[in-house]
């Protein structure tokens, strides 16, 4: 089986079709991987071919109106200003990411079987071109309508008999920020208009496409319905390379003392990182634990780093987080993977999209303490729920229990089976 992989983002988007690329790859099948350029050097080092896309708002991750917009939850005159500014941003930043994705329909023609695409990228249309099929992949909880619980992006509570309906906030988000699927398809692929030519969740006949969640169905509420198109297979997980070895500094570090608290926020540090950071450090010192905190893509870094605080730039998690007493991070759905297979209690500090989701259902899975939204975070807050995950013996236990079930799962390898009845 050929099999043509697409995703972007940051690199919490691309890690888990990775793992799924190495999957088939040892399964025998053939695959090409497309990704943001900023990602390659990530996927080649597990892939034999990688296209690299152009970065798209990847490039938009420093610009501070972006986040104060965010942040603001666009409110006010101000904030619907931004709101606009943003969305015209995003858009202008993808235009180049459709192109790089019309010339990639193009240059696989009658080379691949199967399309298997990240849910915010037109690749449906790609197959469509191509005349095969396409599988989506969703790596969060809110793109799939089901009446079991309302869209977790949704912004105000919503009788159960509204809860499908509510999912159309997100499909006019992602619209709204990245412009108008259809346009392109007709321009760019020369397909005709057709109904639900937009609905990447639909085939070309309208019947529904087979979608895989990346995610643990352990997170979810109990007896959630989906379609059986729909399946939830687990996390997909992308070990470190075995040649992988941690520097000299954080092996002293961690051999110097007991477990530390892994602190870090990917790239969500919002429009004041040195706030972040001073908070960060603080909440350490007052929790009395020792630290690895993340640099991160954003710049967090501790003004004062004493000596029960180490600041890393960059390590496997699958490596790292196992040898932490507590996870403290932004909610993103990679992160949340990783804890849950170390098995390890965990901080959200939730700031946007899917990640207060994840805080709330962390905590009520009984691994989390509740979650401290990153934009209104003290230092106070911040180490009275470090010292609750990290001391309190009933998060480590159930931490352990969903751990087991969460590695068990074996997400990326229960995709391959699927896929291999599609194509």
């Amino acid at each position: 089986m050929r099999v043509l992989l697409i995703t972007h983002g940051s690199r919490g988007d691309v890690q888990p079709f990775v793992a799924l690329s190495l999957a088939l790859t040892t399964a025998g099948h053939e695959v090409v991987l497309a990704c943001p350029a900023g990602s390659a050097s990530l996927a080649k080092a597990y892939c034999e071919k990688v296209i690299s896309l152009d970065d798209g708002t990847n490039k938009l991750v420093d610009d501070r109106k972006a986040w104060k917009a965010v942040e603001s939850n666009f409110r006010g005159v101000r904030g619907k200003v931004l709101g606009l500014q943003l969305m015209w941003h995003n858009r202008t930043a993808m235009a180049p990411v459709f192109e790089d994705l019309a010339v990639l329909a193009s240059y696989v023609a009658g080379q691949v079987d199967l399309v298997v695409h990240q849910v915010n990228v037109p690749g449906h249309a790609i197959a469509e071109k191509l005349g095969v099929p396409a599988v989506v992949v969703c790596l969060q909880p809110f793109w799939v309508p089901t009446a079991s619980f309302p869209d977790p992006l949704f912004p105000f509570p919503v009788p159960a008999v509204l809860n499908r309906a509510s999912y159309l906030t997100t499909k006019t988000f992602v619209r709204a920020l990245t412009g108008n699927f259809g346009e392109w398809r007709n321009e760019r692929l020369a397909l005709p208009d057709r109904r639900y030519a937009s609905d990447v969740l639909r085939n070309p006949d309208g019947s529904p496409a087979v979608v895989l969640q990346a995610f643990s169905r352990h997170l979810l509420p109990e007896d959630v319905r989906y379609p059986d198109s729909v399946h939830t297979p687990g996390f997909f997980y992308l070990n470190a390379q075995p040649d992988w070895s941690p520097s000299l500094d954080l092996s002293h570090f961690l051999a110097d003392g007991p477990p530390p608290v892994y602190v870090g926020f990917g790239s969500m540090v919002g429009s004041d990182p040195s706030k972040t950071a001073r908070t960060v450090a603080e909440a350490v010192r007052k929790a009395e634990v020792r630290a690895v905190v993340a640099v991160g893509r954003g710049g967090i870094r501790p003004e004062v780093v004493g000596k029960d605080m180490f600041c890393l730039d960059q390590a496997p998690h699958d490596w790292l987080f196992p040898r932490m007493a507590a996870v403290v991070h932004h909610g993103g759905a990679g992160t949340v993977g990783a804890a849950l297979a170390a098995s390890r209690p965990q901080v959200v500090c939730p700031f946007m999209f899917d990640q207060p989701y994840f805080g709330r259902r962390l905590h009520a899975c009984g691994v989390a303490p509740p979650a401290l939204p990153l934009r209104t975070l003290t230092s106070d807050a911040l180490a009275s729920a470090i010292r609750q995950a990290a001391c309190d013996a009933s998060y480590a236990m159930r931490a352990e229990e969903l751990g087991h079930l969460v590695r068990t799962e074996n997400g990326a390898h229960q995709a391959v089976k699927i896929l291999e009845t599609i194509a």
